[in-house]
């Protein structure tokens, strides 16, 4: 008992670690522009955020100097004012400053010094919750393909398609009869004995002429 006791409480501990440690991303606003009054204004930072999926646990890190920039989070009317009525907390003065996302929805953060807001220093993000924002991969296994049929060749198409001509099968009789036969000796007297004695004599003769 004692060891299922520790085995689940190892368990509950290593769950808590896991979900403690899953993919929780820092985000540096503007990244190497940092939080301050943009260039190209209000689209900016609207370029920089999106295509990012911002989810709950997620860090927001803006960086700028102190006093020279200031950082509240308000709700969408005082947003598109640029005004810092109806604002989420209290503003912050402080650089850098990193702000944990803690809530789904929509976040508005401006900064209220002059008319830094006016002038495109502001960020609009959507959070989302990391139960949903997104799906593990399927792990269910697909399918194999469909084989396709394997088609008998016929035994007029084999081995003709690189230039040979197809070997034909010996037939059963030709298999049958031995490649060469014994050969049987004439017996004395026949005609090939005969051709061959002539042949000697007139040899013999044409040489005995030859020497007289």
């Amino acid at each position: 008992m004692a060891m299922f006791n520790i085995g689940v409480t190892f368990g509950f501990a290593m769950m808590v670690l896991f979900q403690r440690s899953v993919a929780q991303t820092v985000y540096v606003v503007g990244d190497n522009d940092g939080w301050t009054v943009p260039q190209a204004g209000a689209q900016a930072y609207i370029t920089w955020a999106s295509g990012k999926n911002f989810m709950v646990g997620d860090t927001l890190t803006f960086n700028f100097t102190t006093n020279n920039h200031d950082v509240l989070r308000v709700q969408k009317e005082s947003f598109d004012a640029c005004t810092s009525s109806n604002s989420i907390g209290d503003v912050i003065s402080t650089g850098p400053v990193n702000i944990t996302l803690d809530s789904t929805g929509e976040h508005y953060y401006i900064c209220t010094i002059g008319r830094h807001c006016q002038f495109g220093q502001k960020l609009a993000i959507t959070v989302s919750s990391r139960t949903t924002g997104a799906s593990p991969p399927s792990t269910t296994p697909r399918p194999p393909p469909p084989r396709s049929p394997t088609a008998t060749p016929s035994p007029s198409s084999n081995n003709t398609s690189d230039g040979c001509a197809p070997t034909p099968a010996p037939s059963p009789t030709s298999s049958m009869i031995p490649e060469s036969l014994p050969t049987i000796p004439s017996p004395p007297g026949s005609s090939s004995s005969n051709v061959l004695a002539s042949f000697l004599m007139t040899m013999l003769a044409a040489i005995v002429g030859l020497v007289f």
